[in-house]
């Protein structure tokens, strides 16, 4: 048995037999019949608390009965969602694996230097640069993918490398790795389409720039998941990605502003997609990730594997 438990009541004097006879709660949780005992003690009614080896029951004297349930009832609806369920946000996640970030910026770099700058006669580049006449006319569309991994020049690369990899990494640190990769993918592929649209033909574009914008839109989405905004803060996430665009993405005379553009468009609206609470709670899967990894890998290589037949 539990040491006696009872509260007398301001208003009269308890009989030393006071019996309690009347069972009105019984838990096998000792915390709720702890809780349940305190509730009944505020509202000033005597009680016992009494404990076998599978349960913990509550009695009162016959006069207290309603009362006590009562209370206890009150107290139950009162609490009955609480504690609250955790919410699933960006900054309760953490990657299995560490981000891919310098096996992206290697592979980069590593086939830089196996394609070399941008020059008419190069092989990689006539069979992979981005070509819009050769996308719309020809069906070429696994130059949209293609175009990604080719840059101009040395300058052009250590460019997106750099900025690239210190997004991309805190990027896939909040999305994890499968699903951070084939969203990149998947939104600078995207862009890079309706650029293609819309300049028409005698297009011709490269570089992994388009993918680093799309990363920096959906940043800023992901980056207002958890902050509560009103008026003029929503538009936060879009002010900050055209300032990035206007002060990187605008100036040379090679840029492709347009590309930068739509892969900042792209990468919001993927990004809000990506703070949806399901996504925020399937990412923690391990199968969901590896399976978005491998169809990142296989995208890239489909793509190249078309271009070189």
């Amino acid at each position: 048995m539990l040491p006696y438990h009872s509260t007398p009541h301001p208003d009269r004097e308890d009989s030393p037999k006071t019996v309690f006879s009347e069972t009105v709660f019984e838990t096998g949780e000792e915390q709720i019949a702890f809780s349940c005992s305190l509730v009944l003690s505020s509202a000033g009614i005597n009680h016992h608390l009494a404990q076998t080896p599978d349960t913990l029951t509550l009695l009162v004297t016959a006069d207290d009965v309603e009362e006590a349930q009562a209370q206890i009832r009150a107290y139950f609806y009162e609490n009955k969602n609480w504690p609250p369920s955790p919410v699933a946000s960006t900054s309760s996640f953490s990657p299995l694996f560490q981000p891919p970030t310098l096996l992206l910026i290697g592979g980069l770099a590593l086939f830089y230097s196996v394609t070399g700058p941008w020059a008419n006669h190069s092989f990689w580049f006539t069979r992979g640069a981005g070509d819009a006449e050769a996308i719309l006319d020809n069906g070429q569309w696994y130059r949209l993918i293609t175009a990604l991994t080719l840059h101009a020049d040395s300058t052009h690369l250590l460019g997106n490398c750099v900025l690239g990899g210190f997004l991309f990494h805190f990027f896939c640190r909040l999305t994890g790795n499968g699903l951070g990769l084939f969203s990149m993918l998947l939104t600078a592929t995207l862009a890079n389409l309706i650029n293609v649209v819309l300049h028409g033909s005698n297009h011709h574009f490269v570089g992994f720039s388009t993918a680093v914008f799309s990363i920096i839109g959906m940043l800023a989405m992901l980056s207002r998941q958890n902050q509560k905004r009103t008026g003029y803060l929503h538009l936060m996430p879009f002010m900050a990605g055209a300032a990035l665009l206007a002060m990187l993405g605008s100036s040379g005379e090679r840029t492709d502003l347009g590309a930068h553009f739509f892969g900042l468009c792209c990468g919001l609206a993927a990004g809000w997609f990506l703070s949806r609470k399901s996504l925020l709670t399937i990412r923690h899967s391990i199968l969901f990730q590896t399976i978005l990894f491998f169809l990142f890998i296989t995208g890239v290589l489909i793509a190249w594997k078309s271009a070189l037949l």
